[in-house]
């Protein structure tokens, strides 16, 4: 959404249009904790105008990160978020977007959310009972687990977006990704799994970290496309992909 606004979010929109390229995923909304500096309110109405940004980029999804815990117990978070996602549900199904609530690594997840495991996640999107709201399932904060894993087939269909992310397993705050297959996660077993249990919404690649800053953009984009044009063949064995640009 910074760079979106910094270009302009009304050309950006125009520019989308024109080059018929569809967007998967807006980042982002929350904070409803206050973590960010700014009050529960003032993180709703954000979110808000977010949802109809998502709306007008004919976005799939909003990414929504719950915020810290900021101090609060974590059951008074909880219900920040709940209360939160309650009062955007109504908007973002009037704009037809999906609320994606992604839940990140303990070792990442610092200033954005307090939720770090799937079930965590689960019980928040049990608690709101909205289809609207879902779950972003990031490769690099859930995809290490056996355990979790073995649970997509039951999570597929509350899954608004799949990012795709590789690397070796979080240490600090900082995500160290690398390249898609160069890393130590299962994609490959991650995109079957989501395919055989009849996902067909988007993979979004998310790269960051020193060695992707200092890559080639244009490199990395066809790398990217190549990876992920392995990860479907392997998904769908003998059947022919394409990947757009």
């Amino acid at each position: 959404r910074q760079k979106l606004e910094d270009f302009g979010d009304e050309r950006g929109v125009e520019l989308l249009r024109d080059a018929g390229l569809a967007v998967s995923n807006l980042l982002w909304a929350g904070g409803f904790t206050g973590s960010n500096g700014h009050t529960h309110q003032e993180s709703i109405d954000d979110a808000l105008e977010a949802i109809e940004l998502a709306g007008a980029l004919g976005s799939g999804c909003l990414i929504v990160y719950s915020g810290s815990r900021a101090g609060h117990t974590t059951n008074h978070a909880r219900r920040l978020l709940v209360s939160a996602l309650n009062a955007l549900a109504p908007r973002a199904e009037r704009c037809g977007i999906k609320l994606a609530l992604e839940p990140m690594h303990p070792q990442c997840a610092g200033e954005w959310t307090f939720l770090s495991c799937l079930d965590e996640t689960l019980s928040v999107l049990d608690q709101v009972n909205s289809p609207q709201v879902q779950l972003a399932f990031d490769t690099y904060h859930l995809g290490w687990s056996a355990e979790t894993r073995e649970r997509i087939p039951s999570i597929a269909a509350r899954t608004a977006i799949v990012h795709l992310g590789d690397g070796r397993p979080p240490t600090d705050s900082e995500q160290d990704r690398t390249r898609l297959g160069e890393g130590e996660l299962p994609l490959g077993e991650i995109v079957s799994a989501f395919s055989a249990a009849g996902y067909d919404g988007d993979y979004d690649v998310e790269l960051l970290g020193e060695a992707i800053e200092r890559s080639c953009y244009q490199e990395l984009i066809r790398h990217s496309q190549a990876a992920f044009q392995s990860l479907l063949q392997q998904a769908f064995p003998g059947r022919a992909t394409v990947v757009a640009g």
